[in-house]
């Protein structure tokens, strides 16, 4: 027995020795090759085994388990980061309490009279189960650009589940509605002067902070280098190479999952803007400015927060967060929705950025699918005083539903929401603003400078109005009677306090014509073949008896139209017009006007509250060369073009006045007609 039980400790002994013990020295050489490179291939792995005399297999086990050993103390650290500030929290709120306790009335002296214990309870579990959310929504965006997940915050106790809308129902309404006596009633943008009222915690404050200055640095790379991160098309845009950007920025999707919907676009564009760096960047950092620059863009903005206001006297590292919901001039295209991050900063003496990047509030947006990358401006100032801009358009949007097939080409290619078309827009607002303080060009009955500067801000608020009108905005001033009917009819209508007052309805299509954009553009603005389309003129013509040039080129001006032969009820009405072009598409903008209330905006007075029913047309490239005509080809146009057009006719001059059948046939018979006079006109069949 005894010679057995020496067998079996000697066996024993031979099983331990089996397991191997790294030396030192192979331990120390392990760690430094982990430190310069945590997965080595075979061929690196041969090495070390041969080095260190182990197997190849030995090696590659040492790795797996440093990885996962490294993997594990970061998790430790961050579960203790997230467990530190939960217990922070949970502290706050046993101070609050206690600090309630004690709490003493003002005006008598006494305890307060508590509320039921239950509900001292249930506002407690409210607000701890706002405090997870919120740490949760840190967390996920931490986790977006740490480039991996962070893990789960440990589980409340009793949690109770409140939705955000009821959260945030008792605060402040950051609803688009524009405040009373404002021009909500015609349509206007729905950017609001109030001040910022959204409050953030410091924690926010510390991590939008850190996003911004690590967007704006993206941004600035993204600004001033070219290949490899940007490629040029056969049309000379710069389009972002995808394949480059993820090596060079790597980060995890932002709508998360592999998902076949999800588009990313990314385009840039540069070009020089008539004004100083300076005054531009005053004019981008404000909301209410920049969406009234971007009419035909920006369909409604706000100023949620202003996290940092910046160095005194200037914009310099100011951050702000806002909401912005962009559109395209057509009914068929959906509006896009943004939480951002938009901040300033200072490069060096007369150089400038503005970098916006998303910020997801899912209490503002909850049916958003679209997420903006660092995107922005680099405005660089000139010798002349005037500056260079380079714009930046970086996206990635999920289409829940199929893109209209008429706009497909021209979205997808960056036409519609890219960097080339805030170039142009913003190189024509500037003319027009240099035009606005010009004495020259005076051309007709108007006589002062002061009288041509209350015109184009006439003009300006009908093309606003237009804007707004034959988008797609989910602002909450308009109802939409009908959707898309079998012609793409859309109709919706708004109550108007005043200009004029009642009831007004809006209808707007869109069709494609295989007609290159300039020459529809041409068609429709020449007051000598508008009676072949404007089927109110009843084949009449008319004379232009004012003309303001408020751009380069001839195409952008603003006329006052006079028709002939009119009956002598329609005497007193005359039409103003804007019209403008630029490389992204043009706009035909006009509204009958009372001859009394036209001399009152010659003579310079205040045009606020003139009565406006804007209608028109948008011209935009088709974006594609597949449908090019022979004809277009030989007129050397870019494609076709998408027409969009819209009318507006006052229903009741009652608030409280309804829709009836009547009004509606009239609306859509109006836009028929008008489309069928274009394509028949422009030697297009009718069914096109």
């Amino acid at each position: 027995m005894e010679f057995l039980g020496d067998s079996s400790e000697t066996d024993k002994k031979k099983m331990k020795k089996r397991f191997h013990r790294h030396t030192p020295h192979q331990i120390h050489r392990l760690e430094s090759s982990f430190n310069e490179c945590q997965h080595p291939d075979e061929k690196q792995r041969l090495q070390l085994s041969k080095e260190l005399g182990l197997a190849p297999r030995q090696i590659k086990f040492w790795f797996q388990n440093r990885r996962t050993q490294k993997k594990a103390q970061h998790e430790r650290a961050d579960n203790c980061a997230l467990k530190e500030e939960n217990d922070r929290i949970r502290c706050e709120n046993i101070a609050i309490r206690e600090a309630i306790k004690r709490a003493i009335c003002l005006t008598c002296g006494d305890a307060p009279v508590h509320e039921d214990s239950y509900f001292d309870e249930q506002k407690l579990r409210i607000e701890n189960a706002h405090l997870r959310e919120e740490l949760e929504r840190v967390s996920n965006i931490a986790a977006r650009f740490m480039g991996r997940p962070l893990p789960h915050l440990p589980p409340l106790l009793n949690p109770m589940r409140v939705s955000p809308s009821e959260l945030f129902h008792s605060g402040p309404s950051l609803d688009f509605d524009l405040l009373p006596g404002s021009s909500s009633s015609s349509m206007a943008l729905p950017t609001l002067p109030s001040q910022p009222n959204l409050v953030l915690s410091d924690m926010d404050k510390s991590l939008v902070t850190n996003i911004a200055v690590t967007s704006m640095e993206e941004l600035l790379r993204l600004t001033q280098t070219n290949e490899p991160l940007w490629i040029k098309t056969n049309g000379g845009r710069d389009v972002l190479n995808l394949q480059s950007y993820e090596i060079t920025f790597p980060r995890s999707s932002s709508l998360g999952g592999k998902n076949h919907n999800l588009r990313k676009e990314a385009t840039r564009s540069s070009g020089v803007v008539f004004t100083n760096a300076m005054t531009l960047v005053d004019m981008l950092m404000d909301s209410v400015k920049s969406s009234e620059l971007f009419s035909s863009i920006v369909a409604s903005s706000k100023t949620l927060a202003v996290i940092s206001s910046g160095m005194r006297g200037s914009h310099g590292d100011s951050l702000h967060l806002m909401l912005e919901e962009l559109q395209v001039l057509s009914p068929l295209v959906p509006t896009r929705e943004f939480s951002v991050l938009r901040y300033c900063q200072q490069i060096e003496h007369g150089t400038w950025a503005i970098v916006n990047v998303s910020y997801e509030l899912p209490q503002f947006i909850s049916h958003s699918r679209s997420y903006k990358f660092p995107s922005g401006c680099l405005v660089q100032d000139l010798s002349n005083g005037y500056s260079k801009v380079t714009w930046v358009e970086h996206v990635e949007v999920e289409e829940q539903e199929p893109m209209h097939k008429m706009f497909k080409d021209n979205v997808r290619e960056g036409l519609a929401f890219g960097a080339e078309r805030w170039i142009a827009t913003l190189q024509r607002m500037y003319e027009r603003f240099t035009a606005a303080t010009s004495s020259h060009d005076l051309k007709g009955v108007i006589p002062s400078p002061e009288g041509k500067q209350s015109i184009m801000k006439l003009a300006q608020r009908m093309v606003s109005n237009f804007c707004l009108s034959v988008g797609t905005s989910n602002n909450t001033r308009s109802k939409v009677v009908s959707g898309l009917d079998a012609f793409g009819i859309r109709v919706t209508s708004y109550k108007s306090q005043h200009e004029p007052n009642g009831m007004v309805l809006c209808a707007a299509t869109s069709f494609w014509l295989p007609v290159s954009p300039q020459n529809v553009f041409n068609f429709l603005k020449d007051e000598r073949t508008r009676p072949q389309w404007d089927v109110l003129l009843d084949g009449n013509s008319v004379q232009e008896v004012a003309h303001i040039a408020n751009g380069s080129h001839p195409g952008n001006c603003i006329s006052v139209l006079r028709g002939f032969n009119a009956s002598s009820s329609q005497n007193h009405m005359l039409i103003l017009q804007e019209s403008c072009v630029d490389s992204s598409g043009s706009l035909v903008v006009y509204t009958p006007v009372d001859l009394t209330a036209l001399n009152m905006a010659m003579t310079g007075q205040d045009t606020s509250y003139i009565p406006i029913l804007p209608s028109g047309f948008a011209v935009l490239p088709d974006g594609g060369r597949n449908n090019q005509t022979a004809e277009i080809k030989a007129e050397g146009g870019g494609g076709g073009s998408l027409i969009t057009v819209g009318f507006q006719i006052m229903v009741s001059s009652l608030q409280s006045g309804k829709l009836n059948m009547e009004s509606m046939e009239t609306v859509n018979n109006l836009i028929s007609t008008t489309v069928h006079q274009i394509k028949t006109t422009l030697n297009s069949p009718s069914t096109a």
